[in-house]
């Protein structure tokens, strides 16, 4: 709030009287300090009296919407300077890996892909999610004659498919496209109700598929 104070003290008599007079003009705060200064020099002005109780309201009530105001934009600048110093909202690397390992590399890579969309790194992002398809395309390849060949149970050779991928997330793609920055820990809890309302929407479906495409969709379940 303005000094009006020390501001009258600068003004000649004739001005403090402009303010009195013509007061509507003027900021009820302005013209209560030039009330003031003009009884301090042994000058009160005749409307006083009528016009100090309008005024002293009005100012106050001014007051407090400036006040209310200034504690609005602090607690505004505090929370901004908060969330700078914190960093920005991202899923760790560990719940990255242990989604990778015990659910699926899917869900792993589509976390890590969240984190580099809200990083600004979209391109990183697309990357990583063609690696994925890719990773896919060729693991079911890859993994049906390898598990028959080894003699390795399903649950095993899913494991094993997602550890790659898990270690590819948490000690290169983390690393080289978030690095060591302030962050604050994202909750898992979404990712984890969609996966399973996912694999029980997909349970739900395949009794309805054709043999060959349920084998599919269950191979791919599997890992």
């Amino acid at each position: 709030m303005e000094d009006y104070a020390a501001k009258m003290l600068l003004k000649t008599d004739a001005a403090l009287r402009e303010y009195v007079t013509g007061h509507i003009q003027y900021r009820e705060a302005a013209v209560l300090a030039a009330l003031d200064e003009l009884r301090r020099r042994g000058q009160p002005a005749p409307e006083e009296a009528e016009l100090r109780p309008g005024l002293e309201m009005a100012a106050a009530e001014q007051r407090k919407t400036e006040e209310a105001a200034e504690a609005a934009r602090r607690a505004a600048s505090t929370m901004d300077t908060t969330e700078a110093t914190a960093g920005p909202t991202l899923y760790s690397p560990v719940s990255i890996v242990l989604f990778s390992l015990f659910f699926t590399m899917i869900m792993g890579g589509v976390l890590m892909c969240l984190n580099l969309v809200r990083l600004g790194k979209k391109g990183a992002a697309l990357g990583l999610a063609l690696f994925v398809v890719a990773y896919l395309y060729v693991g079911s390849l890859l993994l049906g004659p390898l598990m028959t060949s080894l003699g390795i149970s399903p649950i095993l050779g899913g494991l094993l498919f997602n550890v790659p991928a898990a270690l590819l997330y948490g000690l290169w793609v983390w690393p080289r496209y978030v690095g060591a920055i302030s962050y604050r820990s994202r909750s898992i809890l979404v990712p984890v109700l969609v996966y399973f309302l996912f694999a029980w929407g997909v349970l739900k479906v395949i009794p309805y598929l054709p043999k060959a495409e349920r084998q599919k969709l269950e191979r791919m379940m599997q890992k």
